[in-house]
């Protein structure tokens, strides 16, 4: 079996992610989203989507990029 390296469950279904030339091992989606998914700069929520980017910080939103300071940026509607 092999280990989730978020929650260290030994699982007999485990999935590889290979991600920047390194391979991680979950357990489920869940663990895969809380290692490798970035973090809002603004709120601190995990970006699942597309998100946004500025000056090389990562907002999940155009309202957050906002409030950091980045007007430029809208949302679509």
């Amino acid at each position: 079996m092999n280990r989730c390296e978020t929650c260290g469950n030994d699982y007999d279904k485990t999935m590889e992610i290979k991600m920047g030339g390194a391979t991680h091992t979950f357990d489920s989606f869940e663990c895969a989203i809380q290692a490798l998914a970035p973090k809002c700069e603004q709120c601190n929520c995990r970006i699942l989507g597309h998100g946004t980017e500025a000056e090389g910080k990562y907002y999940c939103c155009a309202h957050c990029a906002a409030r950091a300071g980045h007007t430029d940026m809208v949302d679509r509607a």
